[in-house]
């Protein structure tokens, strides 16, 4: 059987977002083009994640549902040097098992001794008067790669000690987007 991938895409008033850098990863993913636009058509006004499954022969489903944001303030720091999710994977086990015991709204995942991602997003961190988000990410997002691009994200490697230092994170995701969280909790 093929391994199955997705992308989550957003939808808001009939229009979808960013489809230049989910149509990137996908080709990173699996190698081949595939027009987005000719496959999405939100059903719908509302604020809708338009998930995308697709393996190596194309496009398998998509799915809408309404998107409801996760108020997210305190973190867990989980360390795992073996864990790799360099394609967004439907199955997430890798990344759920590390979430079952932790009574805190999200983990931040530790690798090597750097931080990586959250569960559901990209980080950064606001250090030393700028935006920095982690060199080696579980995974490559596409609203990082966007930020990246516009020169308002710089990659590098960040410490625990450096987010500890931190007074700003900001989580990234296709729904969110670049969502600064001042007020959180780091427990290790």
């Amino acid at each position: 059987m093929n391994e199955l991938y997705f992308e989550t895409i957003k939808c808001d008033d009939f229009e979808v977002f960013n489809l230049h850098y989910h149509i990137q990863r996908i080709s990173r993913t699996i190698g081949i083009n595939i027009n987005l636009q000719e496959y999405i058509y939100p059903p719908s006004n509302k604020l809708l994640k338009c998930k995308v499954i697709y393996d190596n022969s194309g496009i398998v489903d998509i799915e809408y549902n309404q998107y409801h944001k996760k108020n997210i303030s305190s973190f867990k720091l989980v360390y795992d040097n073996d864990i790799n999710y360099s394609k967004k994977y439907l199955n997430r086990d890798c990344i759920d098992n590390l979430k079952k015991e932790i009574s805190e709204d999200e983990i931040i995942i530790v690798k090597d001794g750097l931080i990586t991602d959250t569960s559901i997003a990209n980080i950064a961190i606001y250090y030393e008067n700028r935006w920095l988000t982690a060199k080696t990410p579980l995974l490559i997002g596409t609203s990082r790669n966007r930020y990246i691009d516009n020169d308002l994200l710089i990659q590098k490697d960040i410490s625990v000690k450096m987010l500890k230092e931190s007074n700003k994170i900001a989580l990234l995701n296709a729904m969110i987007d670049f969502d600064i969280l001042e007020d959180f909790t780091i427990k290790d």
